[in-house]
Order: structure tokens, then C-alpha cells, then sequence
């Protein structure tokens, strides 16, 4: 058995990485970047490793740097984690070169597996179904539209190389073919520098599911039963469970006899993901799509059912141990599902947000797990992928499993920025999801009916109760120190002006935490007891009490509580004198942390309404920034530069007539 084991990666995994080598005894060695230097993943392992600056290229991505690490630490293996290089045989190989044991399956099952027509040809000849179509090396675009009419529209164009959806695109009729075809081969020659592209039929009503293998070096190959992970945005999975509430136990054995035949088809060692598509009309027909070679996202649900650790697996299969287990000794036991926290914004298309974790609750208690990689003092950037935990939840059936997922989700809080939290309640919610009715575009179906919660008028009183007790002396020995509105006229409230949402509100505060009545601007008065200890605020309005946990970042209040997350920003009062108002002007502030890619214009410009001003990216997505009203611009930032979400970039000084 190895002694010290380097983590390839960085957030969640690698800290659930790190969490099973210590069981194990062994020493861990966390890599980071100098925009994790103060990372979870790095304070948890024994041992830290800087391998360079932000950028992943130049870090996670750098074979030359990790094999650095390895060196300086004298690792005897590597665990990739997922993503980054975690299936790169050119990163296995070199692995296997510099006498490194990699975790995970050998380079040809890697490369074999990493180009979706070798795939489909290696898998063919074990006898696993694959989706008719025509896929070999080197076809030109007349051959796909020649080939098309065979297969039957609509039809799947995939490209060969790389996933994550990319250069996907489904074709309903001959006509659309063509154009669809020139725009997947560009798209897949910029994201994975290979435009060779093949044709699938397209399942209707598609269901994703895909089954857990293992495999020794000593010919044993299991199956860990299979996971529905049909719930996808953009070909992205948001939330998975196993078992497939879809499938009976002929078509489980016969799917799992499958995805271990797939691995005999490579000669896989390790732990791999077999992927299938199952139609939801015909659920007894499954067909070969991909195979994961390396540990998936997605893991824990299988771990939650089987009572297995897969990343002590991998780690005993690469150290040339057998599998201490066989078929027969697997049982599922109840129900797992898993949901995926990011740092995105739902209401606004899904826009990757950010910025710094002033707050952090997390769920526990019986059959719930959290894999994450947070921390109070986390900086979310734009650097990495947004995905910041997993909540997982396993319960004796799949009703009780999803009610304690969502009773863990509600007790699930990332202060200080924006996360999908709420999106995901709402997704669990829904009816289909709850009878396991499920289709890989059922998301996008019901996407245009969530609506994200407002504000709420209790919501503004426990930012102005924060606030409020803040500002109370400790020991006060003056009563006009103290904030209790009393006065020798008459009461004299405390006024705070709140912004949460699309409303702006005075909130009117009077007496003192344990007997005080609160009254937002246009309602009722309330009473209210307001208690504070650190980071935790209990609010009783009108009999009701409410626990939060509250975290302050300059201006803005956080409050976690009633199984939401609210923001509540104190703003300065509207201006009294006409001529320090100036209603025309705004700010530019970016929609995501990201770099700013482009400045349209040059400071002190004049510009008419709708000119671009400034375009952030972040994650591959631009955004445009355009001038709201004609003006003079201050421009606050210039190309290269590094924004933070909310950043103000550039202002419009409106003009007082129309630019031509």
C-alpha cells in the first residue's frame, strides 16, 4: 500500500479525497493554486503544494507542475480526482513514465474510451448495444448527409472527442443537417481541438442512466448498480439518485451485465462510469453512449446504497490489491439522491456569480451528506468551475429520500453570494420529478416556471433587527445612547432604509430587543424580540420566531432562515435639494465575476443609449454591457482586468439632450 497519495485537484472532491486517505493512513498532498492558497482542500491535507498562478493552464492543468509536486513530496501515486486531468492519458502516461502510479485505468483504456467512435467500435464487439447510427474516423459532411436518411430523423451530431454537450446539436429534418453540421465541427474543433464528428439516432423522451463498475488487475469486474441522472441543464447534470426509479430488476441485471462487459471490452482497471440511453417509452431497451474513466461527481448516491467507499477501492485496486468483494455480496439498500450546489444565478439565465463566503450552514444529521469544499473566507472566482458542494441525502424509499433532501437543502447556505439553492428546491418540487417521470429536458421544460421568492416584509425586519442590535452600546451607562427610541417628547424610532430585491423600504424600529415593535414603510407595525450571539439571530415577529444565521459584508446583511436565503443591503436616503439629484445617471456593474474581455469605448466618451460599453466572461459566457441612457462615460476598469460580481465598471453621466 502507498504511503503518500497526491490529490490532482482541488474544492470538494479533493477534500473527499483527502478525507478517505487519512482512514486509510496514508499521507495526502493537496496541490493549489494561488487563488486557493487558502482553500479547504489545503488546510486538510498533510501536505501543500503551490504549482502556480490562478489560471488552471498554468496550474491544475500543468503536467510539468504536478510531476514537480510529486517530486518534491516523493508521492508514489496520484488520485485525479474529476475533471482537470483526470482523464488524460497523456498526463497517465506520464505519469507511469516518472514511476508514478495513477489511480485509475490504464492509457489505452483511457484513450480507447476518450474518442466516441473507437468506443462504440471496442464495445460493439463484446455485444453492447449502441444507438444505430454511423460513426467511423474521417467522415466528411457529404458522408453524414448521405448516411442520415438511414438512421432516421431527428438525428444526434456528436462530436468524436471531448463531452459536457459541446457541438452537440439535434436535427430534425435533411434540410437543417448541413448548417448543423458546419457549426458542431466548429464548436467541437475550439473546445477540443478535433472536429471529426459522427451521427446517432435521437431517443425520444430520453432518459440518462448510467452503472458504477470496478475492476481489479486480477480479471474481477463488478457492477455498483445504476444511477438516474436524467435531470441536466445544457447537458450538464444537476441532480442524480440511485436506483433508477425507471428500471426493473431484469433490465438492472441485464444493464449491469452490460457495463461490465464494456469494461472487459478495454481491459478496465479501477472505477468507471458506463453511460446509457434509455428511452422513457421503451425502458427495457438501453443503449451504450460513453464510459467515464475515473471517478464521477455523482459517486456518493452509489456510496449511500452499497455502503462502499469507492475512493478506498480505487486506491486498493491501483495498489494491485483484489476486489474484496463479488457480484453476489452487492445489495442495494433504500434510496439516494444527490443535488449539485453552484454558484449561479437561476433568475438570470443561470449566470455564474461569486465573490467571498461571509456565511456558511450546512446540513447534518441521519442519511444526510455533504461533500464541499467551503469555508468561511472562501473566494469564489471565475476561474473554476462554479460547482461549489454536493447535498445527499438516503433514506429507506425514494419519497422519504427526496423529502430529506429537500429538508437538507432548505438548511443548506452559502452567504455572500448568489447559489442555485433555491432553483433546486423548486426542481424536487415538481410533480413529474416527484412520480420519477423523468427526461433528460425535463429542466429545461420547467425552468420558465420558476420564480424566485421576494423579499418578504419579515425579511426586511431581521436585516433592520441586525442592524439594530449592532448598534447597541454594550454596557450603556446614557440613555440617549441607547437605541430604544425613547426620548423626553415622545418616541423617536430608529429608521433603517433596506434594499432587498426590487424593493426599497424604510423599516421604523422602537424600544428594546426583548419588547420592540418593527413597522415597514406601508404596513402594519409588529411586535418584535430580537436576539444576537455571533453569527446566529433569532427574530420573533408577532409570536413567530425565525433562526438565522446572519453574516455582514460591508453594506449588505446575509440571512439564512425559513429554509431561504435573503439580502438585504442598507442604502443612504434618497437626495431632499432637486440639484443633488441626478436620476438619468448609472452605474455599469458586472452580472458575474469574471475578466473583462473588452472596453467598447474610451473614458470620457459620449455615447448614445445601447452602446457597449464593457463585456465581462466568465466561464466561456460574454456578457454586454450597454450605456442605459445617452451620456459621458467614466470608464472604472480596462481589458484584462479581473471584476468582481456587483463590481461598478463604468458610470453614464446622462446628457441633458439626446446624442444623433
Amino acid at each position: 500500500m502507498f504511503d503518500t497519495v497526491l490529490v490532482a485537484n482541488r474544492g470538494e472532491i479533493a477534500v473527499r479525497v483527502i478525507r478517505t486517505l487519512r482512514s486509510m493512513g496514508i499521507r495526502s498532498v493537496a496541490v493549489f493554486s494561488d487563488a486557493d492558497a487558502g482553500a479547504r482542500h489545503v488546510r486538510e491535507a498533510d501536505v501543500a503544494v503551490n504549482i502556480g498562478p490562478a489560471p488552471a493552464r498554468q496550474s491544475y492543468l500543468s503536467v510539468d507542475a504536478l510531476l514537480s509536486a510529486i517530486e518534491r513530496t516523493g508521492a508514489q501515486a496520484v488520485h485525479p480526482g474529476y475533471g482537470f486531468l483526470s482523464e488524460n492519458s497523456q498526463f497517465a502516461d506520464a505519469l507511469k513514465s516518472a514511476g508514478v502510479v495513477f489511480i485509475g485505468p490504464p492509457v489505452s483504456a483511457i484513450e480507447t474510451m476518450g474518442d466516441k467512435i473507437s468506443a462504440k467500435a471496442a464495445v460493439s464487439a463484446f455485444g453492447v448495444p449502441v444507438v444505430p447510427g454511423i460513426s467511423r474516423p474521417g467522415l466528411s459532411d457529404d458522408d453524414l448527409i448521405a448516411g442520415a436518411p438511414e438512421i432516421g430523423f431527428p438525428v444526434l451530431v456528436k462530436p468524436s472527442a471531448g463531452g459536457g454537450g459541446k457541438g452537440m446539436r439535434v436535427v430534425q429534418e435533411a434540410s437543417e443537417l448541413l448548417a448543423a453540421l458546419v457549426s458542431a465541427r466548429r464548436e467541437a474543433a475550439s473546445a477540443f481541438g478535433d472536429d471529426t464528428l459522427f451521427l446517432e439516432r435521437f431517443v425520444l423522451n430520453p432518459r440518462h442512466i448510467e452503472v458504477q463498475v470496478l475492476a481489479d488487475n486480477h480479471g474481477n469486474v463488478v457492477h455498483l448498480g445504476e444511477r438516474e441522472c436524467s435531470l441536466q441543464r445544457r447537458h450538464q447534470k444537476v441532480i442524480e439518485e440511485a436506483p433508477s426509479p425507471l428500471l426493473d430488476l431484469d433490465t438492472r441485471a441485464r444493464i449491469g451485465t452490460a457495463a461490465c462487459d464494456t469494461a472487459r471490452s478495454v481491459d478496465y482497471t479501477g472505477a468507471g462510469t458506463v453511460e446509457f440511453i434509455v428511452s422513457a417509452d421503451r425502458p427495457d431497451e438501453f443503449f451504450f453512449m460513453e464510459m467515464n474513466t475515473r471517478l464521477q461527481v455523482e459517486h456518493p448516491v452509489t456510496e449511500m446504497v452499497t455502503g462502499l467507499d469507492l475512493v478506498e477501492l480505487q486506491v486498493r485496486v491501483a495498489a494491485g490489491e483484489k476486489l474484496p468483494i463479488e457480484q453476489h455480496d452487492i445489495r442495494l439498500d433504500g434510496h439516494a439522491i444527490e443535488a449539485r450546489v453552484y454558484a449561479e444565478d437561476p433568475a438570470r439565465g443561470f449566470l455564474p456569480t461569486g465573490g467571498d463566503v461571509v456565511g456558511l450552514r450546512e446540513p447534518a444529521g441521519p442519511g444526510i451528506r455533504v461533500d464541499s469544499g467551503l469555508r468561511v473566507g472562501t473566494v469564489v472566482g471565475s476561474d473554476y468551475d462554479p460547482m461549489l458542494a454536493k447535498v445527499i441525502a438516503h433514506a429507506a424509499d425514494r419519497p422519504a429520500a427526496l423529502r430529506a433532501l429537500d429538508a437538507a437543502l432548505a438548511d443548506t447556505a452559502v452567504l455572500g453570494l448568489t447559489t442555485n439553492v433555491e432553483f433546486l428546491r423548486f426542481l424536487l418540487a415538481d410533480r413529474d420529478v416527484v412520480a420519477g417521470d423523468l427526461d433528460t429536458g425535463l429542466l429545461d421544460r420547467r425552468l420558465p416556471d420558476f420564480v424566485q421568492a421576494l423579499a418578504s416584509d419579515d425579511d426586511l425586519i431581521a436585516g433592520a433587527a441586525y442592524r439594530w442590535l449592532r448598534s447597541w452600546p454594550v454596557t450603556p451607562a446614557d440613555p440617549w445612547e441607547v437605541p430604544s427610541g425613547w426620548r423626553i417628547a415622545g418616541r423617536a424610532p430608529t429608521t433603517v432604509r433596506l434594499h432587498a430585491g426590487e424593493r426599497t423600504d424604510h423599516v421604523w424600529l422602537t424600544g428594546t430587543p426583548d419588547n420592540a415593535t418593527a413597522t415597514v414603510e406601508g404596513g402594519e407595525t409588529r411586535t418584535l424580540r430580537a436576539e444576537l450571539d455571533g453569527d446566529r439571530l433569532a427574530v420573533t415577529i408577532d409570536g413567530l420566531r425565525t433562526d438565522y444565521t446572519v453574516a455582514e459584508a460591508g453594506h449588505q446583511v446575509w440571512l439564512a432562515g425559513a429554509g431561504r436565503v435573503a439580502m438585504i443591503e442598507e442604502v443612504r436616503e434618497a437626495p431632499v435639494r432637486p440639484d443633488d439629484e441626478h436620476s438619468g445617471d448609472a452605474e455599469l456593474t458586472s452580472p458575474m465575476p469574471g475578466a473583462v474581455v473588452a472596453v467598447g469605448v474610451e473614458d470620457g466618451a459620449t455615447v448614445a443609449a445601447g452602446t457597449v460599453v464593457v463585456t465581462v466572461e466568465a466561464m466561456k459566457m460574454e456578457h454586454a454591457l450597454s450605456a442605459p441612457v445617452d451620456g459621458v462615460v467614466e470608464l472604472l476598469v480596462d481589458a484584462g482586468e479581473q471584476v468582481k460580481v456587483g463590481q461598478v465598471l463604468a458610470r453614464v453621466t446622462a446628457s441633458k439632450e439626446p446624442q444623433s
